[in-house]
């Protein structure tokens, strides 16, 4: 479930018309940014794009990005694009950092709907005037190149149907490769990027059901390289991707310096999604209330702008 709370009714003319009185002058209303854009959701905030540039012949995200700096301008970019715009972004931030931020690619192709991703890959090439596999290729190599391609390119069966004896066969498979280290093989590729989510649960239970433990414990030990990380990330997320989020969660709030990006990243990703269930998780694993969590590392208009989109209320 959502932590987002929205009004069932606005008005987008009186949103864009208070945003815009919050953006003139010398000082930016950061209050009123935070009051309206954390209580619409995704149709929402659309609609007061397109009023506020009806009104104000002004782009309504190049104001806010001007007028709002460091961390809580980064939040609130993101939040307000469209959420297909969104993944874009993220991919394309992911893509070029110095080192590719591999878990944001396996997050987005892993626990999005196979309509979703191919919108995703829409949007990417029309922001970016290239193909996401395109820029994944060219920023990555060997092993990690073919399992994110593979991932990014698939367009998985969405049923529910499930064939038990391919969940033994490729359990079987799966269980082989992890034995002999042989973690790039093809087929544990092929099974990860093509399977329907339904079937590789399946084959996940028949792994553990056979073998006593559960594959993404087996697949991870002490000398384990970034593709063996990569391969857990990408089980995670098709596995219990509300589980992976709030270990995600964890750890950008718990590592030294709290990691902003993750923890903006997840909030505003899953806050029309399934931020509270993620929420219930991280208190039966922490004992602390996220908002509570977030706001103690996190401060100012930041701070007040993630704990609203964690459903506090003002």
């Amino acid at each position: 479930m959502a932590t987002l709370v929205a009004p069932d009714h606005f008005s987008p003319n009186e949103d864009a018309e208070a945003l815009h009185k919050a953006c003139k002058g010398w000082g930016t209303d950061e209050k009123a940014v935070i009051s309206i854009l954390s209580h619409r959701n995704a149709a929402q905030r659309y609609e007061i794009r397109l009023a506020y540039e009806g009104l104000y012949h002004e782009d309504l995200i190049k104001r806010l990005e001007s007028e709002l700096s460091g961390d809580f301008e980064k939040a609130v970019y993101r939040w307000i694009l469209d959420p297909t715009d969104r993944y874009a972004v993220l991919a394309h931030v992911a893509i070029k950092k110095p080192e590719t931020d591999y878990n944001v690619i396996v997050e987005i192709s892993s626990t999005l709907s196979p309509e979703e991703l191919l919108a995703v890959r829409r949007a990417y090439q029309l922001r970016y005037k290239h193909s996401l596999e395109e820029d994944l290729a060219a920023h990555t190599t060997g092993d990690i190149r073919k399992l994110l391609v593979a991932l990014v390119t698939t367009y998985r069966y969405d049923g529910g149907e499930i064939n038990a004896k391919v969940a033994k066969s490729e359990a079987d498979i799966l269980h082989d490769a992890i034995k002999d280290k042989a973690f790039n093989h093809e087929e544990v590729i092929r099974i990860l990027s093509t399977r329907s989510k339904t079937q590789l649960m399946a084959t996940f239970n028949r792994y553990r059901d056979d073998h006593g433990i559960s594959i993404s414990k087996n697949l991870l030990d002490d000398g384990a390289d970034d593709f063996q990380k990569a391969l857990h990330v990408v089980i995670r997320c098709l596995n219990d991707p509300k589980k992976y989020f709030e270990k995600v969660l964890r750890q950008a709030i718990k590592r030294a310096g709290t990691d902003e990006d993750a923890l903006t990243r997840v909030i505003v990703t899953r806050a029309e999604r399934d931020l509270k269930d993620i929420k219930e998780l991280y208190y039966k694993k922490n004992s602390v209330h996220l908002e509570h969590a977030v706001a103690k590392e996190t401060s100012g208009d930041y701070k007040a702008f993630l704990v609203t989109l964690l459903g506090q209320q003002d």
